[in-house]
């Protein structure tokens, strides 16, 4: 039988790619702008006279922790318990304390959702990397993605969220939320998010997606013939969506062929996604509602902004 080992004084060791990749954010991440971005919220003193809360920047770093490996409350409970890399990044020593209980968690996320601080955030977030050289520019890409719920009514309401809705893509239906975005063309960065029932149109979303300031504006067919929403809320914007090119079974070699060149500038935002939902794995609603989910998804595009441009912020 294999004699065992003390923890702590293992012989071999690999620094796995969870570890690299919160040891990177932790470096590029603003902690002392986040946490003053919502100090003003945060409880000085616990309740009830009790003891002293949780300091603010280890909650934090343990909301995170839920949206970068998409864990719910209890989930990031055990995580901290099971894995040293996050351990290490929250700053917990088990020798010393324990993890925050999934309750004390679950009250931290009410209390950001409550006030609203996703906005505050993000902003903070993009207004880091403004200083540190990394500008949303004048140009801005306009999508949206859709965001899955459960279907069933096998709950304790026995019904759907009623704030989700179905829509149909292609030949299948989906149910749930759309994520829109608006995006800079030039450093792929989010600068404004909103959410809405899946069956609400692109266009609906479009005048709320600009900053005010662009000179172009891509995006898909689904926007097209609205140039008049884009120059209401951005007045030198030049439309730069995608065009029809297909007219009673007749297709239109040359419009198709702008499209394909529009395109290319386009398909940036489909990289801001594929972060979203395949690395952060944002795939599914995890609540009920969309002003939860909202805030979800402001966070979430306040650390994909990092993580879109962590190799920039590390050579500095």
């Amino acid at each position: 039988m294999k004699q065992q080992t003390l923890t702590g004084f293992e012989k071999y060791g690999k620094t796995t790619r969870r570890a690299q990749f919160l040891a990177d954010m932790d470096k590029i991440i603003p902690w002392p702008e986040l946490a003053a971005a919502v100090r003003t919220a945060y409880p000085k003193v616990s309740e009830n006279g009790g003891r002293p809360p949780i300091p603010l920047e280890r909650m934090l770093r343990i909301y995170f922790l839920q949206l970068w490996f998409n864990l719910s409350d209890p989930a990031v409970e055990e995580a901290l318990y099971d894995s040293v890399a996050m351990r290490a990044f929250v700053g917990i020593d088990l020798g010393v304390e324990g993890a925050p209980d999934e309750t004390t968690v679950c009250k931290f996320r009410h209390l950001l959702e409550r006030n609203k601080l996703g906005k505050v955030l993000l902003r903070a977030v993009n207004d880091h990397l403004h200083r540190s050289g990394i500008k949303v520019a004048k140009g801005t890409i306009v999508d949206a993605t859709i965001i899955g719920a459960p279907s069933s009514t096998k709950n304790k309401d026995g019904e759907r969220d009623p704030e989700m809705h179905q829509t149909a893509k292609g030949q299948q239906w989906y149910f749930g939320m759309k994520a829109h975005v608006g995006v800079d063309s030039k450093t792929k960065l989010i600068h404004t998010v909103l959410a809405s029932a899946a069956n609400v149109h692109d266009r609906e979303a479009l005048p709320y997606l600009l900053h005010g300031a662009e000179t172009r504006v891509w995006g898909d067919q689904g926007y097209h013939g609205h140039a008049h929403l884009i120059h209401r809320h951005a007045p030198r914007a030049k439309d730069f969506t995608n065009k029809r090119y297909r007219f009673h079974g007749q297709i239109n070699e040359v419009e198709k062929a702008k499209n394909r060149n529009k395109s290319r500038v386009r398909a940036k935002v489909e990289h801001v996604f594929g972060v979203i939902k395949n690395i952060f794995g944002f795939r599914k609603v995890r609540y009920r509602g969309l002003a939860k989910n909202l805030h979800r998804l402001e966070v979430t595009a306040a650390l994909t902004n990092l993580y879109m441009v962590r190799r920039q912020l590390l050579r500095t």
